[in-house]
């Protein structure tokens, strides 16, 4: 097997916290149980983010999340059918139908391993859902015709590293990366699925009219690691382990570019995820290093259909890459592009030129922040105001900047899922145990009026260790935030222990509560 097959279990550990937040209310109907609206999405891990007309749709650690009010408020599909309690991470949309794959994950022998469960589609918005099991193969598949060519398969008849990571959607036909399942295609609606013939490791090309010999296995081809798909009219490309293949005759004949085969090559062969720039009809690919030392982290583009390649943010591990137009719908002049990193969300507006990280994400109301530099997720969206939104989704957060003038400048809103307060007496911290050489605490409390707040962190012997905020003016807020970084008054980080906050707020009677620290 070869050495990349292990990749996964460093690519897929999931940083954020994941936390479950508590409904507020619920429909019951006979499909299943519903939430009918929270304040935020069920998850701090935001894998991906689709906009489809007046919908936002998530893809998180605790399943799906989708707003129809700009985030103004949320149904989470988590503990529900037929979501359970999956995480959710491909998200598509297409002629008015949603998909979304599901997956979890499980150790075996000190590894994680992620486990497909497969895919669900709505086409009424979400009030129904349909279930597809993870398409696997049969134990007895051993052998697929392409062409005048019987060519051997090793069958994939499990669900482990084999979950939908992508969806794609050509006429008539939707197209799955499915990671160790391969590149699989379903002509009646995902009711059965074939799977997809792409170039070994050693060839640059296949048609059915080539005489061929080798075997379909990602144990033995890193092409057969399958991680993206982008379909631009009726074109396919195919993002793997092994670089990226392209298709023009609906999947049928094949051209891989990789770091190897081109004079201008894309700076990876592991490409992570692509995107589409329609102001210029550019190709944009995450392009990590895979096996070559000669390749590097970074972002490939290609405005010739894959021909050549320019390579920029050398080094940064990217994500997800999104677009804001200028111009009119259907005609636009050019765009800014965005670059969800696991060292911070990245701007250009001179097409990948230069590159201006965001600046610090603070919640503009409530001051709340996303403690983290770690982004999985970007997409922007225009307003029928003409403001746009960028929304990134982070391991720890979902932000939305309302840009309506500048660059990065605008109205900042940050979502942290947490467990709702009932009353103005309740109060609570998250996360709880915290570290904070890695994160910072919030407080969480709720103010019915205008208020003067102070925060004193106390230890054990109830000595103060640090006055988070004094007589600090807070508005009527049913979720008040504030945060300690786990520091001392001296600015040193406190050691492991249990600590007790204390919320003064005015002349009211003050709330208490603990924390954990643990290093």
């Amino acid at each position: 097997m070869k050495k990349l097959f292990v990749i996964y279990f460093i690519l897929f550990v999931t940083n954020g916290l994941i936390a479950q937040q508590i409904p507020s209310d619920y429909n019951i109907s006979s499909k299943r149980l519903s939430k009918t609206s929270d304040q935020t999405p069920a998850s701090n891990s935001i894998e991906r983010i689709l906009i489809d007309g007046n919908n936002i749709w998530l893809g998180t650690g605790n399943g799906l999340s989708r707003s129809t009010d700009n985030g103004d408020s949320w149904k989470n599909y988590y503990s529900v059918d037929p979501f359970g309690e999956e995480n959710v991470y491909a998200i598509k949309s297409n002629n008015g139908t949603v998909w979304a794959s599901t997956w979890h994950m499980i150790t075996e022998s000190g590894q994680d391993i992620p486990v497909g469960t497969g895919l669900s589609y709505s086409s009424d918005n979400g009030v129904t859902w349909n279930k597809i099991d993870q398409p696997i193969d049969l134990k007895s598949d051993s052998v697929i015709t392409y062409g005048n060519n019987k060519l051997r398969i090793d069958p994939i008849a499990t669900n482990k590293v084999n979950m939908v990571r992508d969806i794609g959607f050509t006429k008539n036909t939707i197209w799955i990366a499915a990671w160790g399942g391969g590149l699989r295609k379903s002509t009646d609606n995902g009711q059965t699925w074939k799977r997809v013939v792409l170039p070994p490791d050693n060839l640059n090309s296949i048609k059915p009219t080539d005489t061929l010999n080798f075997f379909i296995s990602p144990s033995v081809n890193n092409n057969y690691y399958v991680f993206a798909i982008l379909t631009v009219k009726d074109t396919i490309y195919v993002g793997t382990a092994g670089g990226i293949n392209k298709s023009t005759d609906g999947g049928v004949s094949w051209v891989k570019f990789n770091h190897a085969n081109q004079a201008h090559p894309i700076s990876g062969n592991f490409i992570w995820s692509m995107s589409f720039n329609e102001a210029d009809n550019s190709i944009w690919a995450a392009t990590w290093q895979a096996a070559s030392q000669s390749e590097f982290w970074g972002v490939s583009s290609s405005k010739d259909g894959g021909k050549s390649w320019s390579n920029f943010l050398s080094g940064e591990k990217v994500h997800d890459i999104a677009f804001k137009y200028f111009g009119s719908n259907g005609n636009y002049t050019s765009a800014d592009i965005f670059a969800a990193t696991e060292n911070g969300a990245y701007r250009s507006s001179n097409n990948g030129a230069t590159w201006i990280s965001a600046p610090e994400i603070k919640d503009d109301n409530s001051s709340a922040d996303i403690n983290t530099k770690y982004f999985l997720s970007v997409k922007v969206n225009r307003r029928t105001d003409s403001s746009t939104d960028i929304w990134l989704g982070s391991n720890k957060g979902l932000a939305r900047l309302n840009e309506t003038t500048g660059f990065w400048a605008g109205n900042w809103k940050v979502f942290l899922a947490s467990q709702k307060l009932n009353s103005a007496t309740e109060s609570y911290a998250f996360p709880n145990p915290f570290s904070p050489n890695s994160e910072q605490v919030k407080i969480k409390y709720s103010t019915s009026g205008s208020a003067n707040v102070t925060i004193r962190i106390l230890d054990f012997g109830m000595n103060l260790v640090r006055t988070v905020i004094q007589n600090a003016p807070r508005i009527p807020n049913s979720e008040q935030l504030d945060i300690w970084d786990g520091r001392d008054e001296s600015g040193r980080i406190v050691p492991n222990g249990v600590y007790f906050y204390r919320i003064d707020l005015g002349s009211g009677t003050p709330l208490f509560g603990k924390i954990m620290v643990i290093m």
